[in-house]
């Protein structure tokens, strides 16, 4: 077991000023420092709230050369905390997971603690204000030790998750990991992901830096109008748009670990991800919602119905890297078996070809590939076979004629709930809603509808209705 650390740290407290973390190493070795704190000590604060490490001899107290400057942690000037030993455990009861052999160690500690930290501030991002990441960050240093000497030894198991139902834009079960189990998510995430994400094709996008909805969007008018020669009159061009049926509580476990092998060789990170891919949510899982919510989500589409080895939790980070991975066969079966021009967002496929009888064999042989490699099907009731002229519908837009507009139920909703919420969320909701109606490139039309409704409420928007000002109504 290695030697526990304690420390001197300025807890954390949510938005506060940024000042210096302080770390003391309690080995005994006043010569040097343990390695667990080596990736911690020296950490200084940055201006803009970023962290730049600069390197101290703890003998002399020379400074060493500055590495690159890294995201930062907020810090409060007011309050600290006395040296303290960890007491988390996140060894946790046994569950109904299939739990792999202990997992060895990869390589230094100090490897593991910066990797954790990484990932800690990967998981932190537009959750700062939340319960679970202020509770993390009260005792940071003591955590992302703890979490490191479960994983090198081993003990490392999920701890149980959160169950609760949104019903926008339909009912759906969102299974909330446990903030360290986040943690961990996002570390096996940074470590292979990108060995992965290198042999995706261009046109598979979500859950990939810089390919989401808009990527999709422009990425899809583009193949639009390269197959039309830019909407040409008399070209015929038609779009297959298709779904894989109950998508997430439809994915086998056994088939993406044979997939992530084929790229995961070394033992460590396959076991740890293997932990990741074969915990089961269920069984110690806090339900948040009331059972008559639970119950209006279909049978078919819950994960509490499924046996052992189907079905991903919807709401973590590995879910969607392990569907990207399940679905990137399909993609490379459409490219250089069918050779159709087609794109994916998650599960939804679309297609283009001036063929519709093209279309029509390419999703009978899409179906038998889907059942014969990777044991889905399609949903027959989300299949459309229409020419592009009348408007191809594709992640909240509508591709048309030169210009692609928001989708009209994204737009009546948007507008719905700005009206209904509360003065003081109106700001913060409708600069999103603005953001969001701006990446269409035929938007002026909706944005000054939601302008509208945001000056009847007492605030101002700029002239150019992309941003909103909180004025005298509060």
């Amino acid at each position: 077991m290695p030697a526990r650390v304690t420390y001197d740290l300025v807890v954390p407290l949510g938005r506060a000023s940024p000042t210096a973390m302080r770390i003391r190493d309690t080995t005994g070795h006043h010569g040097g420092r343990s390695r667990a704190a080596g990736a911690l000590i020296g950490l200084r604060m940055h201006h803009r709230g970023s962290l730049r490490r600069d390197g101290v001899n703890s003998t002399n107290g020379s400074r060493t050369a500055r590495t690159p400057i890294m995201r930062g942690i907020s810090t409060s000037t007011m309050a600290t905390r006395a040296p303290t030993t960890s007491q988390l455990s996140f060894g946790f009861e046994s569950s109904a997971d299939q739990c792999p052999q202990p997992l060895p160690v990869p390589g230094h500690a100090d490897f593991l603690i910066r990797a954790l930290l990484g990932a800690h501030l990967d998981c932190r991002v537009n959750k700062r204000g939340s319960r679970a990441c202020v509770q993390f960050e009260q005792d940071l240093a003591g955590n992302l030790v703890a979490l490191r000497e479960a994983l090198e030894v081993g003990t490392y198991r999920p701890a149980p998750s959160i169950c609760f139902i949104i019903s926008r834009p339909k009912f759906r079960e969102v299974w909330a990991a446990a903030y360290a189990d986040r943690v961990v998510h996002h570390l096996l995430y940074n470590q292979i992901a990108e060995r992965f994400h290198r042999s995706f094709i261009a046109d598979t996008c979500a859950c990939i830096p810089g390919r989401g909805t808009l990527y999709a969007a422009k990425r899809l008018d583009h193949h639009i109008r390269s197959i039309t020669r830019n909407w040409s009159r008399g070209r015929k061009v038609y779009y297959l748009k298709c779904d894989v049926a109950n998508f997430f509580v439809s994915i086998d476990k056994n088939i993406v670990r044979t997939l992530l092998a084929r790229r995961v060789h070394e033992p460590w990170w396959m076991n740890l991800a293997e932990v990741i891919l074969f915990h089961d949510p269920r069984p110690d899982a806090l339900m948040k919602s009331t059972p008559a919510m639970m119950a209006k989500v279909p049978a078919n589409k819950s994960l509490l119905n499924q046996p052992p080895h189907l079905g991903l939790p919807i709401g973590n980070l590995s879910s969607q890297f392990f569907a990207n991975v399940l679905l990137d066969p399909l993609d490379q079966f459409i490219k250089h078996r069918l050779r159709i021009r087609g794109i994916r967002y998650v599960d939804d496929v679309l297609l283009l070809s001036e063929s519709a009888d093209e279309l029509n064999e390419a999703l009978e042989r899409i179906q038998a590939f889907l059942a014969e490699r990777l044991a889905l099907q399609l949903n027959p009731s989300k299949t459309i076979l229409q020419p592009v002229e009348r408007g191809v519908d594709f992640v909240g837009q509508v591709i048309l004629p030169w210009r692609r507009k928001l989708r009209k139920r994204t737009r009546n909703d948007a507008l719905a709930r700005i009206a209904a919420v509360e003065n003081g969320d109106l700001v913060q909701l409708a600069n999103s809603y603005f953001g969001l109606f701006g990446q269409a490139t035929a938007s002026h039309h909706d944005r000054a509808r939601l302008e509208n409704i945001i000056r009847a409420r007492g605030h101002a928007v700029t002239r150019e209705l992309t941003k909103t000002y909180r004025g005298d109504s509060r």
